[in-house]
């Protein structure tokens, strides 16, 4: 669960904020993880042009819901607030849960009117590897710290 809230963190830095988008290392994530979709999902010159709008539009908008998650998380993580708020933001919580999972749901339609079944089922399992690559990247530069 750790690894996964850390990779939330990193998507949400990496690829959405704009001060983010400045930073060198940061880009060559994003400009990785672009290369590792494209060359998986093998997408034509015609997909391709109509793919990566609707790609781009459906990461900025669950990076909002990450965004707004997070922010949620850590305002739950201080116990010191009343069992009202702490119980409105974890309800909150599940309610963003819930419109990321409606945002999936909504573009795995709009996604199958530019790509095939059998490309959206890779571009899926492409994005968990890449997740888990970046993770075994990170854990691996951990690992090397005195």
């Amino acid at each position: 669960m750790k690894r996964f809230v850390l990779v939330l963190a990193v998507w949400g830095i990496a690829l959405t904020t704009p001060f983010a988008q400045n930073k060198p290392g940061l880009q060559r994530i994003k400009n990785a993880k672009i290369a590792l979709i494209t060359n998986r999902l093998n997408l034509s010159t015609e997909q391709s042009q109509q793919f990566w709008p609707v790609y781009n539009e459906f990461e900025a908008k669950k990076q909002e819901v990450r965004v707004s998650y997070r922010r949620l998380n850590s305002e739950t993580s201080n116990l010191t607030a009343s069992d009202d708020q702490i119980l409105a933001d974890l309800k909150e919580m599940m309610s963003l849960r819930q419109k990321e999972v409606d945002l999936d749901k909504d573009y795995m339609s709009r996604f199958l009117k530019v790509i095939n079944v059998r490309q959206l089922a890779e571009l899926y399992k492409t994005e968990q590897q890449f997740t888990r690559m970046l993770l075994e990247k990170l854990n691996r530069r951990e690992e090397r710290k005195p």
